[in-house]
């Protein structure tokens, strides 16, 4: 059986998961774009494994925050800020793709989309700015789908009709489009998780546990699936500030 190079096996990994533009690259390394995208991403096959380097820092954290490869050191490209090494092709497909997936909604890739689309759009009359507040909120859902990939951050339900792009801060509480566009200010959540964490019925803990108010009772937690511990799948720090708001003004068990 031909075997497939492995300079072969890197460009297939890259463009499925959405890195579509060659890049020039040192010696030893492969580098892609993307035209759907911001990320940069240069990947080289060592003794120490596959190595992936991100042009995006934050991407980057976020990759650590969901243990998506291990620090490595070695010479990076011109561009990128760091790497991280993954121990074979399905977690470099996973890191690839996750990391595309990420660069869409960080660090304020929803906040510059939004300008984008609404720059020409009136704000005079109470149904101009509803225009406008609904293209961001499709931009919130379309990235909160993004960064948890189409799935309930707490039960892994992966029907996105039945999903809701969840506010931690509400719009309207807001001070900035940067907060409303903010993919760390919400989850993506089932509809009935959703309606009790926008009800103030149940929070968030730091460490990503769910609590329950008092007054949501035994019957009403048995029949939500609240009556057993139930978690965020993971947390990124910057999703703990906006936390911190809705258990001090939504939650009821405060």
């Amino acid at each position: 059986m031909t075997q497939v190079p492995m300079a072969a096996l890197l460009e297939l990994a890259a463009t499925h998961s959405g890195f579509d533009v060659d890049l020039a690259a040192p010696a030893g390394w492969m580098g892609f774009g993307s035209t759907h995208a911001p990320l940069r991403v240069w990947l080289h096959a060592g003794d120490a494994g596959l190595v992936v380097a991100l042009s995006m820092r934050r991407v980057l954290g976020a990759l650590d925050t969901e243990a998506l490869g291990n620090s490595v050191t070695i010479t990076l490209p011109a561009g990128a800020v760091g790497a991280r090494v993954v121990d074979d092709r399905p977690a470099l497909q996973r890191a690839l793709r996750r990391a595309w997936q990420l660069s869409r909604t960080l660090p304020n890739e929803l906040l510059h989309a939004f300008e984008r689309r609404t720059r020409a759009l009136p704000r005079s009359t109470e149904a101009e700015r509803l225009v406008v507040q609904r293209v961001g909120q499709d931009l919130f859902r379309a990235g909160l789908l993004d960064y948890w990939e189409g799935r309930c951050a707490v039960t892994g339900l992966g029907v996105r009709e039945l999903l809701r792009a969840s506010h931690i801060k509400p719009w309207a509480e807001c001070e900035t489009d940067a907060e409303r566009l903010d993919v760390f200010n919400g989850f993506l959540l089932e509809a009935r998780i959703d309606a009790v964490f926008d009800q103030g019925f149940v929070t968030v803990a730091d460490d990503g546990r769910m609590l329950v108010a008092a007054e949501l009772g035994a019957e009403a937690r048995e029949l939500l699936g609240l009556d057993q511990e139930r978690r965020v799948l993971w947390l990124d720090e910057q999703h703990r500030t906006y936390l911190a708001w809705h258990r001090a003004r939504v939650f009821r068990g405060g």
